[in-house]
């Protein structure tokens, strides 16, 4: 029989609760401030502490934006795991995935964090390499291991994964995700289930078996 799973110690219980209230704080002054007025002594600051006991959690900058968008896109791609059942239909599971990553990346804060990274990017590179590493790739790589398993048993066209996911997703992006990023129209009961409809049927057109 296997044991229990041991409830966290008072100290590893206040340790977890002191990193989320730092990721709170500084994801509010990412996407507030931005990244160059971001800074570790403003935050350490906020949270009422020094910055040595900021820097025991997170020794950089750069290492605490890459803590706030783990945060931010764990629980999600957690919850892509469950949508990309190998065992459902493939179609359906194709739709589900499109309607799950739109409303995902069509809320307000992931637009505010998208507006971010194209506005910091140029002066601060780092920027987009967290960001691509922590958000899209890890996205785009559970995707590709799916569609992997679809090919394997036949349920879709033998096209390389990879670049078949990369098409899905631009797909999911291309149209009012772009609009909305640049403030030309506002989101709308149904927007999200007609875009998902819509890059569903065209992938599906592309790669199903013939």
């Amino acid at each position: 029989m296997q044991s229990e799973m041991k409830a966290p110690s008072r100290r590893e219980a206040n340790k977890q609760e002191r990193r989320q209230a730092i990721l709170t704080v500084a994801r509010r002054s990412f996407l507030e401030n931005g990244y160059a007025a971001t800074s570790m002594s403003g935050i350490a600051s906020e949270l009422g502490g020094s910055k040595s006991t900021l820097w025991s959690y997170y020794p950089s900058k750069e290492d605490l934006f890459a803590a706030v968008l783990d945060d931010a896109t764990g629980a999600f791609r957690a919850a892509l795991q469950d949508v990309l059942a190998p065992e459902g239909d493939f179609a359906e599971t194709i739709h589900a995935f499109c309607r799950s990553f739109i409303e995902k990346i069509t809320r307000d804060d992931a637009l505010r964090l998208h507006r971010l990274v194209a506005a910091e990017t140029t002066r601060f590179p780092e920027v987009g390499r967290i960001f691509a590493s922590r958000g899209p790739e890890p996205t785009q790589q559970l995707l590709a291991g799916y569609l992997t398993a679809q090919i394997a048993t036949g349920h879709m066209r033998d096209e390389d994964p990879v670049r078949a996911a990369g098409t899905l997703v631009s797909l999911c992006t291309g149209r009012i995700h772009h609009r909305l990023l640049w403030g030309t129209v506002t989101l709308q009961h149904g927007d999200v289930e007609a875009e998902a409809d819509y890059a569903a049927r065209v992938f599906l057109r592309a790669f199903a078996p013939q």
